[in-house]
């Protein structure tokens, strides 16, 4: 039964998450389980055939489109992060413009994001980019519309976060709330008394105070966000490329030149490869960002061109549990003071999603997507069901694992233009909070290709300059 109550709610994102997605059948024990590995991400040369998106969402060959071999705008990358670039570049300048999108895993990380969005954050950027995709979210049927097809669900569901503090960071809690509520945010700051009094299933103990969102915090489907961003965008005009990047070529500053990139090398998956030439380039490779930029030979030069980009994959264990009795509809999507986390999944079942961030001596292997389940058993549950005692029933049903683009510097995304090659944007790095910030990071990044600034919010504390600096603008409620 709860087989099939899973498959309804989790897995109606998309058939490349079923394949990545471990179901289990309810377990109460604490033996490790006995499981079947976790498939690695998908293979771009799995196919004999280049792959492009087409207007209707369908996949065409190698025969039917031509890959460009020129374009203004170059994206880097197809995820919910990219794809915004993408349409926000295209909703602005409309067909005046070529944008070529590249993505080696039509699936992307995206789909693999808890899909949650809120407000608390403790940089003023990050509630502002929040508050922004809360808007799109909630508008994106209108926003995302293309003529002649059924308007895209991105399934945004109102509900409220609740992050908790302890005892002795009860004022930096209430900094931060303060912080919030300046920046537009609407939450509310508890004492742990009042928390307890609204949350009975709740073990206040080494709680002081808690704060919780009222409006513009949520959860919604990533799927239905990606594929309606590649949707809309395409329509506008993208071209989509299915293929590995394997080289960025470069001119060199001279004769009052500036230094920039001028094209990508393609390896498609039919084992041909192919350059696309290009006016500006983003880079919006996820997890794999720094990896693409020491293409361009950042890391590996002399001046900026030495610092790399300290953009790493880190590997991330999301899992489902169904707990009978816990109240659903009242249920926020809940931080404890430890980092451990659930969130409820659907209105009418009992089925949520858990996990906890690991710290840096525990963090595993990124070489493939195999689940840790004796994490879970000594690092999650027992948190859990500390906080929550009726955690103590739960029953396993599931588990994925992902990556997160993790910025060793800050945890905090960098959003613009390279120092050296001014032609090259970046947009990655957001260590967890891609997916919900995407709409808006997306504006931003369409904002300085087309206008030279950042227009609706100011993202300059986000820009490269911080990284040569190591001036950090820390983000402390990374989950």
């Amino acid at each position: 039964m709860y087989h099939s109550i899973f498959s309804r709610v989790l897995l109606r994102y998309c058939t490349s998450v079923c394949g990545r997605i471990e179901l289990k059948p309810g377990h109460k024990s604490q033996r490790p389980f006995t499981h079947r590995s976790c498939p690695i991400p998908f293979s771009p040369y799995s196919s004999g055939r280049t792959r492009v998106y087409a207007g209707d969402g369908a996949v065409r060959s190698e025969k039917q489109i031509e890959c460009p071999e020129e374009c203004d705008v170059l994206v880097l990358g197809g995820g919910a992060v990219g794809s915004s670039v993408a349409y926000h570049l295209l909703q602005r300048a409309r067909r005046d413009l070529r944008v070529v999108v590249v993505e080696q895993d039509p699936a992307a990380s995206t789909v693999l994001s808890l899909g949650g969005i809120r407000q608390q954050y403790t940089v003023k950027e990050n509630i502002q980019l929040s508050l922004y995709g809360a808007e799109f979210l909630r508008n994106a049927s209108s926003l995302l519309a293309v003529e002649g097809q059924e308007p895209p669900d991105v399934q945004f569901r109102p509900q409220g976060y609740l992050l908790l503090a302890p005892e002795d960071k009860v004022e930096l809690l209430r900094e931060n709330f303060r912080l919030q509520v300046e920046t537009g945010a609407k939450v509310q700051f508890s004492t742990a008394t009042q928390l307890k009094a609204k949350y009975p299933w709740l073990n206040i103990t080494g709680v002081g105070a808690g704060v919780e969102g009222l409006e513009n915090e949520g959860r919604f489907d990533p799927w239905g966000l990606l594929s309606g961003l590649r949707r809309k965008a395409t329509s506008l005009g993208a071209e989509y490329v299915r293929g590995k990047i394997c080289g960025l070529n470069k001119r060199d500053q001279g004769e009052g030149a500036p230094a920039a990139l001028t094209s990508a090398e393609i390896h498609f998956p039919c084992g041909t490869r192919r350059s696309i030439a290009f006016k500006r380039v983003v880079l919006a490779c996820g997890a794999w960002s720094g990896q693409v930029a020491a293409l361009a030979g950042i890391g590996a030069g002399e001046g900026a061109l030495a610092m790399p980009l300290h953009i790493y994959p880190r590997k991330r264990y999301v899992y489902i549990v169904h707990v009978p009795g816990l109240p659903g509809a009242n249920t926020p999507i809940f931080i404890d003071i430890s980092g451990t986390y659930f969130k409820r999944e659907g209105l009418n079942t009992h089925l949520y999603t858990v996990g906890k961030s690991p710290n840096e001596e525990q963090e595993p292997s990124v070489d493939d997507l195999e689940i840790d389940y004796e994490f879970f058993e000594n690092e999650v549950w027992p948190l859990l069901a500390e906080r929550v005692p009726i955690f103590e029933n739960l029953k396993l049903q599931g588990a994925w694992a992902g990556y997160y683009d993790y910025h060793t510097l800050d945890q905090n995304p960098i959003i613009g233009p390279h120092p050296i090659y001014t032609n090259l944007f970046i947009v990655a790095g957001f260590s967890g909070h891609g997916a919900q910030h995407a709409a808006g990071a997306g504006r931003a990044t369409a904002e300085y290709i087309l206008e030279g600034k950042f227009c609706t919010i100011d993202l300059n504390r986000f820009c490269f300059e911080r990284v040569l600096s190591g001036e950090a603008v820390r983000e402390k409620n990374v989950i």
